[in-house]
């Protein structure tokens, strides 16, 4: 994919405790690398050379003086401050001029997952108007968002549902085509007062616009005690594939 790459590594990680007091989560440490080496790692595995790095405004000096301009990690990297929390998809707006007309591939820096996200490009790719959503099944779906299918074919999207309609989370890594920015400029917060990144897909769902790949292998987002222990586990027992 020649398209741009955007790390979304935003957020207090509040639910992390006394580990964020004073730094952020995604510096925190996931097997051998800070927690945001591995988003960064499966954006250029996937031949993504131009990345965006959205954060918040206090440790951002941080996370420049960890990647620099990107050149040790074969990519230039640019970066953004999100000012204050207003949601995922704010943050994402953050990188309308970085994108330009192109197609870009989000994570959420605190996505570790196994899988390459070269299969993943490649069914997005012979949609290239489609936005893609990676799934992933998992025991605990109320905790995320979670898609409904009929007869095989995505047909509703559930944030958080407390009776989901399947065991499919949809995990943070997601492909939008150039127009998703005036998608989110058309967004109203959320009860959570933040633009929600399910609307998004929702809107490209109901216009039959959104496609979705499966991940095989581990995936957990890295956000609370126990779930930053069980990145730990799986990184050192199967190291991830870029």
């Amino acid at each position: 994919m020649s398209g741009r790459g955007i790390i979304l590594a935003g957020g207090k990680g509040t639910r992390l405790g006394e580990l964020t007091k004073v730094t952020n989560k995604h510096l925190l440490p996931v097997g051998p690398y800070p927690m945001v080496y591995h988003p960064l790692k499966k954006l250029t595995g996937a031949g993504i050379r131009d990345v965006l790095l959205v954060s918040g405004t206090e440790h951002m000096g941080d996370f420049v003086e960890l990647l620099g301009s990107g050149r040790d990690h074969g990519c230039t990297l640019t970066y953004r401050v999100q000012d204050e929390a207003g949601g995922i998809a704010q943050a994402l707006g953050l990188a309308e001029l970085f994108c330009g007309r192109e197609r870009c591939l989000v994570i959420l820096g605190d996505n570790i997952f196994r899988d390459p996200l070269g299969p993943m490009l490649e069914d997005a790719g012979r949609s290239p108007e489609h936005a893609w959503v990676a799934l992933k099944r998992v025991p605990d779906p109320k905790r995320y968002g979670v898609a409904e299918f009929r007869d095989g074919k995505l047909v509703g999207l559930e944030e958080k549902p407390q009776r989901p309609k399947s065991d499919h989370a949809v995990a943070g890594i997601y492909v939008y085509p150039a127009d998703v920015f005036g998608v989110i400029k058309g967004l109203r917060p959320s009860r959570r007062g933040e633009l929600e990144i399910t609307d998004v897909n929702r809107h490209y769902l109901e216009r039959g616009r959104l496609g979705f790949s499966v991940l095989e292998g581990y995936w957990t987002d890295a956000g609370t005690l126990d779930s930053l222990a069980v990145a730990n586990q799986y990184v050192r027992e199967q190291p991830p594939l870029f």
